[in-house]
């Protein structure tokens, strides 16, 4: 075979991995310093302000987590909105092409929180970096200090490929889905001492913080790893339909993205969670560590 025809197939074959890299719903830091200059990269930080005005990653345009939540007149914390996030996405630069990837300095919760907002808006290339911030500053890779600012564009939502991944309290007691609480132990167990306290009845228990090596750079766990704590809860069929729910709907966004991650195509996250469940007086709660 002569040398330009293997170099053309070497060539294909390289293009062919590096976008199924940047498909992919967890990109890796090679991939993103390899990539970090591309215009069709937008990066966007979700550390807290103090953080991200100390240092970030080169072109990270940030987002507080705040500005993606709001309060309601019972203190639950929700989503601000499919357009309001579109809005957002206007004033950072972004449009529904480019492949945006965001990170956090919080094992991806923050993160998590985002990505799931804009797979309700139908965003095609969207990815978490593993690691996050934790990860690029142990690397000893650069960070600056100084805010690029972006022009505004236009952010056209594609509602129709978006998921419907919001749950809301009435579709709780549907018997055909799983619900699985990813609180700690003790908040699912519940206090003798607290009326309203426990776990919503046949919720499993499925600790978010177990999906994270956070002695390892707050990498995500492996997908073996993931799969067989999942697969203990007898959670095998990828197509199953899964509510995720926590206190605020924050902690649940991990576990929503993890699940993403290792092909679960039918997750909801319940956005009041907790916070609305418990101050409704006609909701059931159990308390111990059976569902």
């Amino acid at each position: 075979m002569p040398k330009f025809q293997i170099l053309i197939i070497f060539l294909c074959f390289s293009f062919s991995i590096s976008l199924t890299r940047a498909n992919s719903l967890l990109v890796e830091t090679d991939w993103l310093a390899n990539n970090l200059q591309s215009p069709q990269i937008a990066l966007i930080d979700m550390s807290d302000s103090m953080q991200y005005s100390r240092f970030h990653i080169p072109g990270a345009r940030h987002l507080p987590y705040n500005a993606i939540n709001q309060h309601t007149r019972q203190r639950t914390s929700v989503s601000v909105g499919s357009q309001k996030i579109a809005t957002i996405m206007e004033q950072l630069g972004i449009n529904p092409t480019m492949h945006i990837v965001i990170y956090d300095d919080t094992a991806g919760l923050n993160a998590a929180r985002l990505f799931w907002e804009l797979e309700r808006l139908g965003h095609q290339k969207l990815s978490i970096l593993n690691g996050g911030l934790v990860k690029w500053i142990l690397e000893g890779r650069k960070v600056v200090a100084n805010h690029k600012n972006y022009p505004k564009t236009q952010y056209q939502p594609n509602l129709k490929s978006g998921r419907d991944n919001l749950a809301k309290l009435s579709d709780i007691s549907h018997a055909k889905q799983v619900l699985l609480d990813v609180r700690s132990q003790d908040e699912y167990t519940g206090h003798p001492r607290q009326k309203r306290s426990g776990h919503i009845p046949g919720a499993l228990w499925w600790n978010w913080e177990d999906n994270v090596n956070f002695n390892d750079a707050f990498q995500i766990q492996s997908d073996s790893s993931l799969l067989n704590r999942i697969n203990q809860l007898k959670i095998n069929d990828k197509k199953q339909q899964i509510i995720v729910y926590c206190r605020s709907g924050h902690r649940a966004s991990h576990s929503y993205f993890t699940l993403r991650k290792l092909g679960y195509t039918n997750i909801r996250l319940y956005d009041g969670s907790m916070a609305e469940y418990s101050q409704m007086k006609n909701t059931e709660l159990r308390r111990g560590n059976k569902p």
